[in-house]
């Protein structure tokens, strides 16, 4: 049995940034087997690499464009290469994040301004590159990634909280400016999910276990379980949801 046509996403191309490893990577990997053409953006190109061809190991197309967005320079360059390898994008997602912890009133002016360049400020410049084409053609996707900490604060991570809020607001704000000539804009906010960020986390079993006991499925996140969330709001399936925070999280958010 085939998937239905409206969750098809061959002949779509997205745009995947931190997409070397963690959440990125996953939802880089769901979208190519949906039938998208992947482009992977990351600052890290050894293990950007390897993205590329894990997913075309899978029976993918994928391209490369190694970049720090934080970098704005490198944004636009990233952004004004995206369709040399497959044609302008149709999805972009915003996975790449930074998570510089330690105690509020410990945090260097450094952390902040990383945090907020890569969790919020590269969501917004990168949409506003890429989106005007899509508006032309009158079909896009943007999906943005959200966190359990855009609803509730964590301790020792107070900038990334703030990004995360950021994000949410950002993706009202882009569906609010785009739905009407048929671009999309959502946000998934994962649960707990063993990536490079969480790391701190998942290597204390004990920490890591009191979460999965404190989600309704008793259990922490696997990275698969994203990709359906991602490819539904990535296709035409999801043409009549814009605006909106899915929380891939185990019911964690609804206790």
């Amino acid at each position: 049995m085939t998937a239905p046509a409206s969750f098809d996403l061959a002949g779509r191309v997205a745009l995947v940034t931190g997409a070397s490893s963690g959440i990125g990577r996953e939802i880089a990997r769901g979208l190519a087997e949906a039938g998208a053409a992947v482009v992977l953006v990351a600052r890290r190109a050894q293990e950007l690499e390897r993205a590329c061809r894990e997913v075309e190991a899978e029976g993918g197309r994928a391209a490369r464009i190694d970049a720090d967005l934080a970098d704005r320079h490198a944004l636009r360059d990233a952004a004004a290469r995206a369709g040399d390898f497959f044609g302008p994008p149709d999805i972009l997602v915003n996975a790449a994040g930074v998570n510089r912890r330690g105690a509020i009133l410990e945090l260097a002016d450094a952390d902040w301004d990383a945090t907020m360049a890569i969790n919020l400020a590269a969501p917004f410049f990168l949409a506003n590159a890429l989106a005007p084409a899509m508006l032309r053609r009158g079909w896009g996707r943007i999906i943005n990634i959200a966190s359990l900490q855009s609803q509730r604060a964590f301790p020792m991570s107070a900038p990334y909280g703030a990004s995360k809020g950021g994000i949410v607001q950002l993706t009202r704000a882009q569906a609010e400016a785009f739905s009407k000539d048929g671009v999309t804009a959502n946000a998934i906010a994962p649960g707990f999910f063993p990536t490079e960020l969480t790391a701190p986390v998942v290597d204390d079993p004990v920490r890591w276990r009191r979460m999965a006991e404190s989600t309704f499925a008793r259990r922490n996140g696997e990275l698969h379980d994203l990709r359906g969330t991602a490819v539904f709001l990535a296709s035409r399936a999801s043409d009549y949801v814009t605006g909106q925070t899915i929380f891939v999280d185990g019911g964690f958010s609804a206790g």
